[in-house]
């Protein structure tokens, strides 16, 4: 295979990535990303379609793949596969159990579909690298997990909440955002009592439910929150 094809399927494929990642994305990010033109993009993507992968395009927007469309997991590089475990060692650092364990099952599905000279080079990894003896760290939380699907699907939570004094209280709040700390991680929310945003450590929510109820997304982004209330 020429150099010039090995590049084209290394492109075809990384274009297969972004399409599973992304709910949309246009001709011109992809142009720039892989530092072609638009015309090729075009070319690139009618190859995919002619190859039976189901691309959707819309017209003056961009491109998806079809809903409930997956392709087959793609081969991870060695460099790829040590960067995810050396995460992994990171992850362990973390104070929230629900957090840790689910990208743990995450990562232990990856090496699944390693080459099996990938998985003992995975393991060893794994094995000889270590940040300040994580894998004994207390976890003060277990809720991160949950957040995280409320928080994506617009869902009310009700939480039982000590403050400081450890006076504990029950709130309603619309989850939006969560941010990590040196110490703990933190939920920003904006909470039905006071009907403001508030901070919640998560270490300090005793108990917590995940309603059914949906609330209005907040249109504003992360930066925007800063920018407003500090």
């Amino acid at each position: 295979m020429s150099d010039q094809n090995t590049k084209r399927l290394s492109r075809l494929i990384a274009i297969i990535t972004q399409l599973q990642t992304k709910k949309l994305v246009t001709a011109g990010d992809l142009a720039e990303r892989f530092n072609v033109s638009v015309r090729t993009i075009y070319r690139d993507v009618r190859a995919l379609e002619h190859a039976g992968v189901a691309i959707l395009t819309e017209e003056g927007k961009g491109y998806s793949m079809m809903d409930g469309y997956r392709v087959p997991p793609l081969m991870f590089t060695e460099k790829q596969a040590n960067a995810l475990i050396l995460a992994e060692q990171l992850v362990l650092k973390n104070k929230d159990q629900s957090f840790v364990q689910d990208y743990s099952e995450a990562i232990d599905k990856i090496k699944a579909i390693l080459r099996q000279s990938g998985k003992d080079k995975a393991n060893l990894l794994g094995d000889r690298t270590r940040f300040d003896q994580n894998t004994n760290r207390e976890r003060s939380s277990n809720s991160i997990s949950e957040l995280q699907y409320a928080l994506t699907n617009f869902l009310l939570i009700r939480i039982k909440y000590a403050n400081k004094n450890n006076s504990f209280s029950d709130r309603m709040v619309e989850p939006f955002a969560l941010i990590s700390t040196t110490e703990n991680w933190l939920l920003i929310a904006k909470c039905r009592l006071r009907e403001e945003f508030r901070y919640f450590r998560l270490d300090r929510i005793s108990k917590m439910q995940v309603l059914t109820e949906k609330f209005e997304p907040h249109s504003m982004t992360l930066q925007q929150y800063f920018d407003k209330f500090y």
